[in-house]
């Protein structure tokens, strides 16, 4: 392995470009402005626009960092990219196409979470305009992860931090005899030597554009023909089952090619295609099943796919499942109200040119378990009552699902409403709190049971406060969602406002929106009291308030053997938030301040 020594700089960014005038200025600009030590490698794979004279513009500025080579054209991106690869003197290599473009910091994190793991590739999270991006991947940050327990094999992109020593041990380049695919190819392989895998995914680090004149390579008419497309993943399939014996982690990595490269041919593509072409398409799918589909990976498949390799063999079949699977799911929520503890969802579904089962799903975010609510339906009209008790406590995102023909379509339910539908007020109930909303971005419908996202609405206040001696007695009134909550009353916290440390003291309901605490005070500090309360999800505080100054006691001082001490209840001059200044005076304290004023 190269060390830093070694390589003159950290970052070989490689750059194939054809006929990319237009976008190319925005792309090196992107690349000269990040924040490492680096080379920026251009192959011209024989443009005919007025891409050279932009190139030689750029080079001539910054001849110590871009370095361009030209070549006749190849007609495929694997040869630019081999190319500049042959070239690349850094420690890591990054592959950028001169359409799309990186956010400023993106090498930077990237290397920083390299160098700190000992990463051979990193993924930055991709972003796409106009272009579909992987995203499951890039939920959370990671500083290893493994491809059996994650998703980071779906994303089969170049656009990577790669170890170029990685590279060249292992001889992974790119196939110069494949026009699309080649990235699949080349990934797979750095996938099976790779050490440690990163993903950096709280930044925007690579921007993957769709020209508007529909020029690149995957936009081209028949770039992705089926056929074409499934004897092409015969070569990145082949080689990795080469690299990775049988298994669990095998089938992990073929779930992956057969959903989104073998499966997916049999949904628009296959309908797209001829009676001639279905034949040979559907054939080329069973043939690379017989190959490679293990019982491991049909134990992972949906019921969808499932259906699909049980019908290879029947292509009328084959067509009913594709039309049903790109058949338009209409759907609008015209109702969302609340019925006691009961959330009333109406609206329409229906699926297009079918008649299917339809219902509403519900998916917990974390967990991803799914409770099925039927629905009272007429025509496409639709009904359901949930009691949003009954909900185990977590994110539910709401989906309107039709079964048709085995398959299940579902789309997010709320993006498309009646016009001034908005989401009802919370609801506290059983202890439970319920806050219906819909999603900021695309304003889909979402129950947050327990208040583990949503804010929930509560108010603490101060009915009252009297000295036991030298604790402190708090009597107050709490409501969640408008309603009295002092079931889920647990404990008064006090938080020293300097060192952050906290003192929490139980608390207790006294009546059914009451609660009553007592504090006798741990150290001298001021402590801002809050109460912590149990809707459901996980704790959630809120400061006492205060309405009336006449509830707060006087201050109060006494002797706790040769040391005094003092506390002073009183109102924050901000919000009224119950406050308590604490102070203690021993004869140290005493003796020191003498000590200072001499």
């Amino acid at each position: 392995m190269e060390t830093v020594s070694e390589c003159p700089v950290d970052v070989s960014i490689l750059v194939p470009t054809h006929n990319c005038r237009a976008y190319l200025d925005r792309c090196l600009v992107s690349l000269l402005i990040q924040r490492v030590s680096k080379e920026i490698i251009v192959v011209d794979d024989g443009s005919t626009d007025d891409t050279r004279s932009l190139l030689d513009l750029y080079a001539a500025h910054h001849p110590n960092v871009i370095k361009v080579v030209y070549q006749d054209h190849s007609g495929t991106p694997g040869s630019p990219r081999n190319r500049a690869l042959a070239l690349a003197r850094g420690r890591y290599v990054f592959f950028c196409d001169a359409d799309d473009y990186l956010g400023a910091d993106a090498l930077n994190r990237m290397l920083t979470t390299a160098d700190h793991n000992g990463a051979d590739i990193v993924l930055g999270k991709i972003i796409g305009h106009g272009r579909r991006a992987p995203e499951s991947m890039f939920r959370e940050n990671a500083d290893r992860v493994t491809l059996l327990e994650s998703t980071v094999y779906n994303s089969l992109v170049c656009f990577k931090l790669f170890r170029r020593d990685l590279l060249d041990r292992h001889g992974i380049r790119f196939d110069e005899t494949l026009r699309v695919g080649e990235d699949m190819v080349f990934t797979a392989h750095a996938y099976c030597h790779a050490g440690v895998i990163s993903v950096v995914s709280d930044y925007d680090c690579y921007h993957l554009i769709s020209r508007p004149d529909g020029s690149s390579v995957m936009q081209e008419l028949g770039s992705r023909d089926p056929l074409a497309w499934l004897r092409m993943a015969r070569v990145p399939i082949g080689l990795m089952v080469r690299h990775v014996p049988p298994g669990p982690l095998r089938d992990h990595l073929l779930l992956r090619h057969f959903r989104l490269d073998v499966f997916d041919q049999l949904g628009a593509p296959f309908l797209a295609a001829d009676e001639a072409d279905r034949e040979k398409i559907a054939i080329e799918a069973a043939d690379i099943c017989a190959e490679w589909l293990t019982e491991g990976v049909i134990a992972r498949l949906g019921a969808a796919d499932r259906m699909r390799v049980e019908s290879l063999h029947d292509l009328d079949r084959l067509v009913r499942l594709a039309r049903v699977e790109t058949a338009a799911l209409r759907h609008r929520l015209t109702t969302l109200e609340w019925d006691d503890d009961r959330l009333v969802i109406g609206g329409h579904v229906s699926l297009d040119g079918f008649e299917g089962d339809a219902c509403l799903l519900l998916r917990e975010r974390t967990t991803r378990r799914e409770r099925r609510v039927p629905i009272t339906r007429v025509a496409d009209l639709f009904s359901v009552s949930i009691r949003v008790t009954s909900l185990p406590t977590g994110m539910w995102d709401v989906y309107a699902a039709v079964d048709c023909e085995g398959v299940r379509r579902l789309a997010r339910l709320g993006g498309e409403r009646m016009p001034g539908l908005d989401r009802p007020e919370p609801r506290f109930t059983s202890g439970v709190v319920a806050l219906p909303y819909l999603t900021r971005q695309y304003g889909n419908l979402s129950v947050d049971i327990g208040g583990h996202l949503a804010r929930v609405p509560a108010s603490v206040r101060l009915a009252g406060a009297r000295w036991l001696r030298d604790r402190l007695r708090v009597e107050g009134v709490v409501e969640v969602a408008g309603e009295p909550a002092g079931v889920a009353v647990r404990h008064l916290v006090w938080r020293e406002r300097r060192s952050g440390r906290e003192w929490r003291t139980a608390a207790r309901a006294v009546a059914p929106g009451t609660f009553v605490a007592e504090m006798r005070w741990p150290a001298p500090g001021t402590w801002d009291a809050y109460l912590e309360l149990d809707v459901g999800g996980p704790p959630v505080r809120f400061p006492v308030k205060i309405g009336d100054l006449r509830h707060l006691p006087p201050p109060l001082a006494w002797w706790s053997g040769l040391a005094r001490w003092g506390a002073r209840p009183y109102a924050t001059a901000v919000n009224r938030r119950l406050s308590t200044a604490v102070r203690v005076v021993t004869p140290f304290t005493v003796l020191r301040k003498l000590l200072r004023r001499r």
